[in-house]
């Protein structure tokens, strides 16, 4: 098993999957609007420790308050936009990281891996995020269901880092944003469905060179 066999068998068996959702649609665009770029940065830090779900929701919410735009998140109340995102969960926190952010847009600085990692509350997950999908730059996002899947399968160590992991699939797999994006959400749709944290592996199509170390 290397990353693009399963990659292969991923994408035959889930097809397309068109992430980051924007406005709770699925288009897989490239071609983006500020407002659709700043939803995208937006979502990617209400997505710490939480489910898209509960992310969904708290997205609708500053739509219906008309605050999902960076002059109104600049001038609305701390504790009034923490209410507004309280379905994200750590909602109190993620208000001022939504407000950290915004003073980086209002500074100037250029949208960077270096600058985005300058942040109050921008780790190297959602700064990865905001540069693949938002900005469309090639940056492959690692998340828990990476470490997850290809720890069990056998390609990575079960405790290994953000970095090593990243630089195992930017060396093992077509250095592109269409590849980066796909392979991602390709990871998600299947760790959710069946690579759970109880393993589902009667079902799961990269069963038979699984390793099965849970």
């Amino acid at each position: 098993m290397n990353l693009m066999k399963a990659y292969s068998r991923l994408y035959e068996r889930f097809g397309p999957q068109g992430w980051w959702p924007i406005r709770n649609e699925y288009s897989g665009k490239t071609k983006l609007s500020n407002s659709e770029r700043f939803e995208i940065c937006v979502g990617a830090i209400l997505t710490q420790s939480a489910s898209w779900k509960n992310v969904e929701t708290a997205l609708e919410s500053l739509r219906r308050n008309n605050a999902l735009d960076k002059n109104k998140i600049s001038r609305i109340k701390l504790n009034k936009l923490a209410l507004t995102i309280r379905s994200s969960g750590y909602h109190n926190q993620k208000a001022r990281k939504l407000k950290a952010f915004v003073e980086f847009l209002n500074s100037g600085k250029k949208i960077t891996r270096e600058n985005l990692l300058d942040v109050w509350g921008v780790g190297k997950e959602t700064a990865d995020s905001i540069l693949l999908y938002a900005y469309n730059k090639p940056y492959f996002v690692v998340d828990a269901y990476t470490k997850r899947i290809f720890s069990r399968i056998g390609l990575i160590k079960k405790d290994a880092g953000y970095d090593e992991v990243q630089e195992f699939f930017v060396r093992n797999i077509p250095k592109n944003t269409k590849t980066y994006r796909e392979y991602h959400a390709l990871i998600v749709r299947h760790a959710k469905e069946y690579c759970r944290k109880k393993p589902e592996c009667d079902k799961c199509i990269l069963n038979k060179d699984c390793k099965k170390i849970i």
